[in-house]
């Protein structure tokens, strides 16, 4: 029969995976909870904070150029419509490229503002996060991934661009665009409704 001390060490020993999952899972990013700051280098090496945009509110667009939901949303010019359509009415529109050198959608500067050129895209800035510190606080997983950060500095989104995890071009005409509607909702004063939805795209290509 086990002893009293040793029945204790034994419970104590099965229930501490349990403690230590807890804290692993709050340390990602949260909706309604302060967002992760971040400091890294845009396509012009010049240092881009989330702290230099308090007051307003900011998109996080993770992106792959040469990834195939990527190119249903820049091919059929939904993004960069929604880009121009916000950042017209002052939010902030970060697009985050987590490639690390040699993998899949990899750019360097030049290569980003060429993209951006022949796209028509019209982001604020695009943020070269090589190193993947960036992606990897907020938990990006696809391409494309979207975040909304109010100018509070509270996560008010997170999770795919629509409802149509497709990259069928036609879809874009009957999708619900929840980052679209996040930010009506955001400028109109209102609660957001609908605050997560499940990514979908490409892997982000982080360095192994």
């Amino acid at each position: 029969m086990p002893t009293r001390r040793t029945a204790l060490a034994l419970a104590a020993l099965l229930a501490a995976p349990l403690a230590l999952a807890v804290p692993a899972a709050a340390a990602g990013p949260q909706v309604d909870r302060p967002a992760p700051a971040f400091t890294a280098r845009d396509a012009d090496g010049r240092t881009v904070s989330l702290a230099d945009y308090k007051g307003r509110t900011v998109v996080l667009e993770w992106t792959n150029h040469d990834c195939p939901f990527v190119q249903k949303h820049y091919g059929g010019q939904a993004m960069q419509a929604l880009q121009k359509k916000w950042t017209g009415q002052g939010v902030v529109w970060l697009t985050v490229i987590s490639s690390a050198p040699g993998e899949q959608g990899a750019v360097s500067g030049s290569e980003a503002h060429r993209l951006t050129q022949e796209r028509g895209a019209a982001p604020t800035t695009v943020v070269l996060d090589t190193d993947g510190a960036v992606g990897r606080a907020y938990g990006a997983q696809t391409t494309p991934h979207m975040f909304v950060v109010k100018g509070d500095g509270t996560l008010a989104y997170m999770g795919g661009i629509d409802d149509k995890p497709s990259t069928t071009l036609a879809d874009l005409k009957t999708a619900r665009n929840h980052v679209d509607a996040a930010l009506a909702e955001i400028a109109a004063g209102q609660p957001v409704s609908l605050k997560t939805a499940r990514p979908y795209g490409c892997s982000v290509k982080y360095a192994s």
